[in-house]
C-alpha cells in the first residue's frame, strides 16, 4: 500500500513539474538565448530596378522597384564575373498586406 502511494506521489509530482521545462511547457527562455540573425544585409535602391522571377535576363519581370526601396538580401548568384544576381525580399507586413503580393525575386547587380 505504501509502495503504491509512493509511486503515485512520484508520478504526479513528475507530471506536474516536468512539463514546465519543456519547450511548450510554459518557461520562456530569455530573448538573448534565441539565435536571431545579426548579419541581415539590406540594400536601398539608387535607381528604378526590375524584379525578376529567376536569375536570367530573359526571365519574367515581376515588377519595377522604385528608387529608395529597401530590400533584404537572401542570397547571391554569380553567373560570371560581370553578371551577379541577388535574391531579395521586399519589406512587408504579413498581416496587413495582400497575401498575393510579390515579396521575393531576383535583381541584377
Amino acid at each position: 500500500m505504501i509502495n503504491n502511494l509512493l509511486k503515485n506521489f512520484c508520478l504526479i509530482t513528475f507530471a506536474l513539474i516536468a512539463p514546465i521545462t519543456l519547450p511548450a511547457g510554459g518557461i520562456q527562455k530569455s530573448l538573448n538565448l534565441n539565435k536571431f540573425s545579426n548579419n541581415t544585409n539590406e540594400i536601398t535602391l539608387s535607381k528604378n530596378t526590375s524584379l525578376y522571377s529567376s536569375p536570367e535576363i530573359f526571365a519574367n519581370k515581376l515588377l519595377v522597384l522604385d528608387i529608395g526601396t529597401t530590400l533584404s538580401v537572401l542570397r547571391n548568384w554569380k553567373v560570371s564575373e560581370s553578371e551577379i544576381w541577388v535574391r531579395v525580399e521586399l519589406a512587408s507586413n504579413r498581416f496587413l498586406d495582400d497575401p498575393n503580393r510579390i515579396t521575393k525575386g531576383w535583381i541584377k547587380m
